[in-house]
């Protein structure tokens, strides 16, 4: 009998895949997972989470377990979503795409007038910040050694970003 082939997948179903390699998980703790885990470099929105469920159930990737309070549905892995899961990891990519509302936001400031663009600049300033306090507590304490990895990155890439943001002029 042929291996099973892999049900391709895409990023944020991977994502979800991952996550519940740890343990059977609701929609809800899935959010959570996430913005922990990933959020500084990975955004995965509650619609998102809450549509791809069903859909990785329906393709034999989860299985439904039991309901929680409030019909919340835990989920967890099968060998297929497994497959998958790995599938997924060893495709790889040349490159990700920089997809950034921010950036976005600063490339079109010269349209904005200096107090709204300072509002800009100074919001995002102050947000980034405190990312990178939150990061540098991670990285610092990261045993794992690609978790530490990410951890660097992510310190690296609010450093990047802070530097953005100080490259904007004022007027």
């Amino acid at each position: 009998m042929p291996p099973a082939r892999a049900t391709p997948v895409n990023a944020t179903a991977a994502a979800l895949l991952g996550l519940l390699h740890e343990g059977p998980m609701s929609g809800g703790e899935l959010v959570a997972a996430a913005g922990e885990r990933f959020g500084s470099f990975f955004a995965v929105t509650r619609s998102q989470v809450y549509r791809e469920l069903p859909a990785l159930a329906a393709a034999g990737l989860l299985r439904p377990g039991k309901q929680g309070p409030r019909a919340s549905q835990q989920y967890s892995i099968t060998a297929a979503g497994r497959r998958s899961f790995t599938a997924w990891l060893t495709a790889g990519s040349a490159s990700d795409p920089v997809r950034s509302p921010l950036v976005l936001r600063l490339l079109h400031s010269g349209s904005l007038t200096p107090k709204q663009r300072a509002a800009l600049v100074g919001d995002s300033r102050e947000a980034y910040a405190q990312r990178l306090t939150a990061a540098k507590a991670v990285a610092k304490g990261e045993p794992d050694p690609y978790r530490k990895a990410v951890a660097d990155f992510v310190v690296a890439h609010t450093r990047a970003m802070l530097r953005l943001l100080d490259a904007v002029p004022d007027s």
